[in-house]
């Protein structure tokens, strides 16, 4: 993991910051997603027809995009920092299904940092990648504040 000075956040800019371990993806998660969000289509819990049909169940595109942060705290740690705030989206692309089974790694790259009230507004475009696929299962664009200690 890339250890990372508040005062040194800046220079990540422009940057690939890291990959993250591999996460395998198993059914549980994913049920316990469905559960959560009420959304329990077919194509997500219903292994033996999703398996049937598309060769396994799929994760929900919401649940990778969920998988951003857990992903990203093994890839880099910022020090000197007391709180960092999820903003926003400004991109978020679905490219690939994730199968139940396969895994998951983050591709972190930080496209911007500026200051922002007292702290940094940082914009990170975040790959998801499906270990054996050429194109990724989600490609997002996050928004972040993080402030210093004090």
């Amino acid at each position: 993991m890339r250890e990372v000075a508040f005062a040194d956040i800046p220079s990540l800019a422009g940057t690939e910051i890291g990959v993250s371990d591999w996460l395998e993806l198993t059914q549980d998660r994913v049920n316990r997603f469905a559960d959560a969000t009420g959304d329990h289509q077919w194509i997500h819990i219903d292994v033996e027809r999703a398996t049937k049909e598309l060769g396994a169940p799929i994760a929900h595109g919401y649940l990778v995009l969920s998988l951003i942060p857990f992903l990203a705290k093994n890839i880099v740690a910022y020090q000197g920092v007391s709180r960092g705030i999820n903003y926003g989206l400004n991109k978020v692309r679905f490219t690939n299904m994730a199968p139940v089974g396969s895994k998951l790694r983050l591709k972190l790259k930080m496209l911007t940092c500026e200051p922002r009230g007292g702290g940094w507004q940082i914009h990170n475009e975040c790959t998801i990648e499906v270990e054996g696929e050429e194109r990724p299962a989600c490609i997002a664009e996050t928004v972040s504040l993080v402030y210093p200690t004090a």
